[in-house]
């Protein structure tokens, strides 16, 4: 498994409707372990998430059905691995 550090950048006519359901889709992945931690940038143009999968075509395919994703919510999306050392929730 491997950390995936994601930053978007919204689609500022789309993205405050589509929000309760992006939200809903990553407290289900929160949840279910996948998620680590997810929010918006303070200038609301976007967002970053810290996501776990098994590789980045995992990563994708979660990604991609992410509402914001779905319903063209986003502008960009950037991916980069990380790897977290220190932290609370680090096994």
């Amino acid at each position: 498994m491997a950390w995936f550090l994601v930053e978007t950048r919204y689609a500022q006519d789309k993205y405050r409707d589509v929000r309760p359901r992006h939200r809903e889709y990553l407290l289900e992945l929160a949840e279910q372990g996948v998620v680590a931690v997810a929010g918006p940038l303070a200038d609301d143009t976007g967002g970053v998430i810290l996501v776990q999968a098994d590789d980045e075509a995992a990563l994708e395919k979660v990604l991609d059905a992410d509402p914001y994703h779905v319903e063209g919510a986003l502008e960009s999306r950037t991916v980069r691995e990380y790897k977290p050392v220190l932290g609370s929730w680090v096994r």
